[in-house]
């Protein structure tokens, strides 16, 4: 659902090179490491963050503890706990799995080797078998470590699941399981948006006004001036509470250039991490390129499909903070860049899922203030983008308000 300018073949080449020569190194080291692997000593604590859930929210008062059992033939289990936001536990957990191959771990998981690199786990970095959880069941609910133990605060209301950092074939021969204690610390906050699942209810925002919608460009361009992806996010804050929300999201900041690519990749494959900041092409707003782009990626994957976007600052303002625009695409794959017949990304034409898709994302770190829906003047409802791939829309834009953390005098 994104729009790419081309690729030269260059960077094609550059590009293929360092996925087949990572494959080729953790397949080569598939069978030492797995040999040497032991279980974890420590737990690992992630950050808090969650999104989106299916699950609703209870009325009733949390119990002091919970027990549940998460078996390792499954990737995700239903604790059938709804929280609160702000909602502070405590969770434990002991017992061992064993996978099909003979690996067998407790909570902590089993150290990550060079094999591990071309996986496809809910937590990319975690280690393998690790206990993790996460707030909701949507696509936006991030995954976060758990470990032996950890104290979590709910970031917002949800319903949370337990699982097992897992592929789905070492789910189908998994043995045995964890017995996970939940404690419940404190109950939450008491505001009517402590109950509102995913983040804050909807509601108008006033000071986005039609004037200022009438002055925003409703599409991005190319180098060429070509129309392309079109602005659909617009988000209150300051820069520092901007990055502050992506990165608690799990968004990353891509890199800016082909060789930082390279290093990039490699390092994070020597360090036996999952490298997921593949470059993007740049695009213009206000005449001149983004200040940020960011991706949303599946490890693996990431070289055709990932969530991604790009942020500019614009003229205006609204009570005192800057206004961002952003435009945001899912690349889906490859197709013919129409304007040279090179390769350029796919994007996924009904774009609007990308735009909820930011939506739920941040407005699950619990670090949006408000939210809501506009429809600008002459809204975009079909086009192409700037490489001739189409899209459509409903013609909405999402405006995000995020917490101020200015001091006020």
């Amino acid at each position: 659902m994104r729009e790419e300018s081309s690729m030269n073949m260059t960077i094609t080449g550059v590009i293929a090179t360092i996925a087949l020569w990572i494959l080729a190194t953790a397949m080569a080291n598939a069978a030492s490491a797995r040999a040497g692997q032991q279980p974890a000593l420590d737990s690992k604590a992630a950050g808090t963050t969650a999104a989106t859930t299916a699950g609703g929210n209870s009325d009733s008062s949390p119990k002091s503890s919970h027990t549940v059992k998460v078996s390792g033939a499954k990737q995700w289990t239903d604790t059938k706990i709804d929280l609160r936001g702000g909602e502070k536990l405590r969770i434990t957990a002991e017992g061992t799995i064993t996978f099909a191959k003979g690996n067998q771990f407790g909570p902590a998981g089993i150290h990550r080797g060079f094999a591990d690199v071309i996986h496809e786990y809910a937590v990319p970095n975690g280690a393998h078998g690790e206990l993790i959880g996460r707030l909701g069941s949507g696509d936006a609910a991030e995954p976060f470590e758990v470990g032996t133990s950890l104290t979590y605060t709910a970031p917002v209301a949800g319903r949370l699941f337990l699982g097992i950092n897992e592929g789905m074939r070492d789910a189908e021969g998994a043995t045995g399981s964890f017995r996970v204690k939940i404690e419940v610390l404190s109950p939450g906050m008491g505001t009517p948006d402590a109950s509102a699942v995913g983040g804050p209810r909807e509601t108008t925002i006033p000071a986005i006004t039609p004037e200022m919608l009438q002055s925003i460009p409703r599409r991005v361009t190319d180098q060429n001036h070509s129309p392309g992806d079109m602005v659909n996010v617009l988000i209150v804050g300051t820069e520092e509470e901007l990055l502050k929300t992506f990165t608690a999201a799990e968004w990353v900041k891509v890199d800016k250039s082909v060789g930082s690519t390279v290093l990039s990749g490699l390092k994070d494959t020597f360090d036996k991490k999952d490298y997921l900041t593949m470059p993007m092409s740049t695009l213009y707003l206000f005449d001149r390129p983004q200040d940020f782009g960011f991706a949303h990626a599946e490890p693996v994957r990431v070289f055709m499909s990932r969530n991604h976007l790009r942020v500019w600052k614009s003229p205006y303002a609204v009570d005192g903070r800057p206004l961002w625009c952003v435009a945001a695409t899912h690349d889906v794959g490859f197709e013919r860049d129409q304007r040279n017949n090179g390769l350029t990304h796919k994007i996924d034409p009904a774009i609007d899922g990308e735009r909820e898709y930011v939506n739920d994302t941040l407005s699950g770190t619990g670090l949006v203030a408000a939210r809501g829906h506009v429809t600008p003047p002459h809204p975009v409802t079909e086009a192409k983008t700037a490489t001739g791939g189409g899209f459509h829309s409903d013609g909405r834009i999402v405006v995000l308000m995020l917490k101020s953390t200015q001091k006020h005098e």
